[in-house]
């Protein structure tokens, strides 16, 4: 674990919020439309964090940085499908709910609600399918990696495959450090 995430996950303030998750992993191939990611899967963390009302983006924004997955944002989810062929991406959900569609049409549906995060392999879709007035998500990359944003459209492959192949793993799993289980799951895939 970095030095960073050995210090926030020993500060009793984040140990107090962090979670025994149910985890949850999605392995979506390409449907033709959408590349997805045939190697590494979408990794749901339910239930990951018991969050302060107040501090609740300030809380995930501070962890994933502490565990190398930075240019953070905040807002929610598109209304579109979209994916990122040059970088992985994490959602934290830090208000309300929503549902949300991996993988292109007819694929994985998925509940978030406050307190949730998503890790999303480059080159799976994602979609807000309909969500609370409140619902707020904290998204970062992994250090280094620079987003993209695709559409299915026809033409951005072969190139977003490409992509796709060469965006490196992460050194650290957004919420749990180099022990997490995305570094678990995303290293017996590749």
């Amino acid at each position: 674990m970095n030095q960073d995430s050995a210090f926030l996950l020993s500060d009793d303030r984040f140990k107090s919020i962090l979670q025994s998750p149910r985890v949850a992993a999605h392995l979506l191939n390409d449907d033709g439309t959408y590349p997805n990611n045939g190697k590494l899967p979408l990794m749901v963390y339910q239930g990951a964090m018991l969050l302060p009302e107040a501090s609740r983006a300030t809380v995930f924004e501070a962890l994933f940085g502490a565990n190398q997955w930075g240019s953070s944002w905040r807002d929610g989810v598109y209304g579109y499908h979209h994916y990122h062929s040059t970088a992985h991406e994490v959602l934290g959900v830090y208000g309300g709910t929503a549902q949300v569609q991996f993988g292109g049409e007819h694929r994985v549906v998925l509940s978030v609600n406050a307190g949730d995060v998503v890790v999303i392999p480059a080159g799976v879709a994602h979609k807000n399918l309909g969500a609370s007035r409140g619902f707020r998500v904290v998204g970062a990359y992994p250090l280094g990696q620079q987003w993209d944003l695709c559409y299915g459209d026809p033409d951005e492959r072969p190139r977003a495959d490409q992509n796709i192949a060469h965006v490196p793993l992460p050194v650290a799993d957004p919420v749990y450090g180099t022990d997490g289980p995305l570094i678990e799951h995303w290293s017996e895939q590749n």
